[in-house]
Parts: structure tokens; C-alpha cells; sequence
């Protein structure tokens, strides 16, 4: 026996409010699920929407370089050995560079040998 309908013995109505109130189905709310709802209860609630987290496909970004910051290098570059994976043309260059990176933007790539430089990529 549930411990509420325990205490619940003895009293006129056993909680269920008026006389007549608890004694059909009429009071019972539905079966199951039904009327989840309507009820102020939350773990009927929680039954509803999407449940769990759905885990996407890992994107990895490739580490970037703007031609603008190779200004503070002089001569050759190995860009791969100092971590960076692609050649972006953002800003200017102003002295001829030897650049050895896996990939490069055609822009960055036209600002460097413009400047009379090169772009080895691979």
C-alpha cells in the first residue's frame, strides 16, 4: 500500500476533495499517457520533444596565416613547419618571400610574387 494512502486512511475523503469526486473514471485524467499535457506534472512533460544530444560530423579547420603577418619574416618560409596549413590573402607584403606552404589562396598567392617573391604549395 502506497505510504500517502495509508496516512490517507481514516479520512472522509482520502484526499480525492469532495464526496462524490474520486469514485468513476471521470476523475482519473485518462490512461497512459493521455492528457500528459494538461497535467502540472513533470515528468509527464518530459516524455515530450527530442530527448539526448545528437552528435554531429567533427569538423576540422585548417590553421590559417594572413599574408599581411609573413612581413616579419625574411627570406624563406616553411609555413607547414611552424603549424600553418593554408595562405590567406589578407593585407599587403612588402619584401620578396620564398613561401613553402600545403595550400594558398590564388590572391595570396598573386600578392606574393607580385611583391617578387613565390609560393611553393604541397
Amino acid at each position: 500500500m502506497k505510504e500517502k494512502t495509508k496516512k490517507l486512511r481514516g479520512h472522509k475523503t482520502d484526499g480525492h476533495g469532495g464526496m462524490k469526486r474520486g469514485r468513476g473514471k471521470g476523475e482519473r485524467g485518462g490512461t497512459g499517457r493521455a492528457g500528459a499535457g494538461k497535467h502540472k506534472r513533470v515528468s509527464l512533460k518530459a516524455q515530450w520533444g527530442r530527448h539526448g544530444f545528437h552528435r554531429h560530423a567533427l569538423t576540422r579547420s585548417k590553421k590559417t596565416i594572413n599574408v599581411e603577418d609573413l612581413n616579419s619574416f625574411e627570406g624563406e618560409v616553411n609555413l607547414g613547419e611552424l603549424g600553418y596549413e593554408k595562405l590567406l590573402g589578407s593585407g599587403y607584403v612588402k619584401k620578396p618571400l620564398k613561401v613553402t606552404v600545403k595550400e594558398a589562396t590564388p590572391r595570396a598567392v598573386e600578392k606574393i610574387t607580385a611583391a617578387g617573391g613565390e609560393v611553393i604549395t604541397g
